[in-house]
């Protein structure tokens, strides 16, 4: 046998094995309702309750218990990712949740070259996240008019926040959990590899779908949600590549890294 038709057979033995572990659509289901209630409760349960008595700004409270759901994505992600390897060796988790180098799909070979295939992906995310995002979300304010945020960022920008360098703090933490060992962790790193087996090609697209309606506890954003996700799936799934999603997810941090250093110096807000 030739080494290409080795390869070749190889290529195919590791695709059989990996349809075999695919999750059923009842797994999928339930690690989204696993995630997506605990935010729901937690934004529209548990902080009506918690903000008035509690002495910080309202809107720091709300911020923290946002990280908190996103920290149980962690935890769920890592109980999943240990149940189905059984260690959590960083070398194991890094091949399962496709931290690693972007592959051609065509010869299933690493290739630098294809974080190329970012710039559209981030292109894509900036149209849809910053240019079209008010028509996108248009339809949800005319059924659901009097949906509102509990809070909004911007009210963060206060006086009381100058010289507050613990608010940074925070930021960090929010964004570690969001953009890395939250969300991307869970929905591209633990999911989207386990999805083709119920949702064929179109994973990307599901995976996109579900992650969406994770955001439940900001039910006005959801159109714009759902396509700016496409942005982080297709590219993860398409090259294996979870660093793909993680990039693009990763600069709609970064203003947050502007902004929030500008209340801290006071040249931002009143």
């Amino acid at each position: 046998m030739s080494t290409q038709e080795l390869t070749s057979t190889n290529n195919a033995q590791e695709l059989s094995n990996s349809m075999k572990d695919q999750y059923t659509l009842w797994q999928i289901l339930g690690i989204w309702a696993l995630v997506t209630l605990p935010m729901v409760v937690l934004v529209w349960v548990v902080s009506p309750v918690v903000i008035p008595r509690v002495p910080l700004h309202p809107g720091v409270t709300y911020w923290l218990l946002i990280i908190v759901g996103m920290m149980w994505q962690f935890v769920v992600a890592l109980a999943i990712t240990y149940r189905e390897l059984g260690t959590l060796r960083w070398s194991a988790i890094r091949q399962r949740t496709w931290l690693q180098t972007p592959r051609d799909p065509k010869i299933d070979k690493p290739n630098p070259k294809l974080y190329w295939w970012l710039i559209p992906a981030l292109l894509y995310n900036g149209v849809v996240g910053f240019v079209l995002i008010g028509y996108v979300d248009a339809p949800m304010g005319w059924l659901f008019p009097t949906l509102k945020p509990p809070y909004e960022m911007s009210q963060l920008a206060t006086p009381e926040f100058h010289g507050q360098w613990w608010l940074f703090g925070v930021l960090l933490v929010s964004h570690l959990f969001n953009y890395f060992l939250g969300e991307a962790f869970l929905w591209h790193g633990v999911l989207l590899p386990k999805m083709q087996g119920v949702f064929g090609k179109y994973d990307w697209a599901a995976n996109a779908v579900f992650f969406g309606f994770y955001h439940l506890h900001k039910p006005w954003a959801l159109p714009s949600v759902i396509l700016t996700n496409m942005a982080y799936s297709w590219p993860a799934r398409r090259f294996r590549s979870n660093w793909m999603a993680v990039i693009v997810h990763g600069v709609e941090g970064l203003p947050g890294l502007v902004m929030v250093p500008l209340v801290i110096l006071g040249m931002a807000g009143g």
